[in-house]
């Protein structure tokens, strides 16, 4: 199992074709700070650019919380010249997990609040354990979710139940969480990293170039109308129709044995 480390505050470590995205900032809760964004940004790009990679998981280093969010005590020293500066990399933090081409899975435990439950909406699939606590309490320190979360949110539980949360500030517990669709599997308390890259390594036993069609036709055709959605699946099912992957899979089916994918 390899590590390298990003910056001060994120770690990569290597489960075979899982990679997990270790929040690794422990004395802060994992708040987000300028280096931790950038951290997260270039760990992402890194990830994004790896054909080994098959699925990401990304969990945190702290046992009573997975993010807390953005960092408020450094934001306190910011002038208004700070903040504008420190906007496009806070963006590309969350932009970086958003748009990794292969599947993510955001592991939850405690505490993931404002960006740090920006993070995990930011995945594909959320587990959280039984300890997880969720909300976007932006409103309530004057600001608006910044992270994807006025966006992400309704795609997930509908404009009116975004709106509720969002505009209430509330935190919920992982048992109402779960039932609302704010997290997508509950697992036992302090069960959420290992649920998370065992799902992890089943989705990575499939297809890396069908993985990656798939989502790119999930995310590309959520919104359009139906008709223009089975065109962006179309183009996606070319893209793999005549790949190595596809060549492989047919084979391994009819031969009775496992996929070796060249991952082309």
């Amino acid at each position: 199992m390899g590590e390298e480390r990003f910056g001060e505050f994120v770690l990569v470590r290597r489960h075979g074709h899982v990679a997990e995205l270790v929040l690794d900032r422990p004395k802060a809760m994992n708040a987000v700070s300028t280096d931790m964004a950038r951290s997260i940004a270039a760990a992402c790009a890194a990830l994004g650019a790896d054909r080994e990679a098959r699925v990401v998981v990304v969990t945190s280093s702290h046992e009573r919380a997975f993010c807390v969010g953005a960092d408020l005590k450094e934001r306190n020293s910011f002038s208004d010249a700070d903040l504008v500066r420190q906007r496009p990399v806070a963006r590309g933090a969350y932009t970086g997990v958003l748009e990794l081409p292969m599947p993510t899975i955001a592991a939850v435990h405690g505490f993931a609040l404002g960006g740090g439950f920006e993070l995990a909406l930011s995945c594909d699939l959320i587990v959280a354990d039984r300890t997880a606590v969720v909300g976007l309490p932006e409103v309530s320190v004057g600001v608006i979710p910044g992270g994807g979360g006025t966006q992400l949110l309704p795609r997930r539980v509908g404009a009116a139940r975004a709106a509720e949360l969002i505009f209430s500030a509330r935190r919920v517990e992982a048992a109402e969480a779960a039932e609302l669709g704010l997290v997508d599997q509950l697992v036992e308390e302090g069960q959420d990293r290992e649920e998370a890259l065992a799902l992890g390594a089943r989705i990575a036993g499939n297809s890396p170039v069908g993985l990656r069609a798939a989502k790119r036709a999930l995310r590309l055709g959520h919104g359009l109308d139906l008709r223009a959605g089975l065109e962006v699946e179309d183009a996606a099912w070319r893209s793999v129709a005549f790949s190595g992957d596809r060549a492989e899979g047919v084979a391994a089916f009819n031969e009775k044995r496992k996929p070796a994918w060249p991952g082309e």
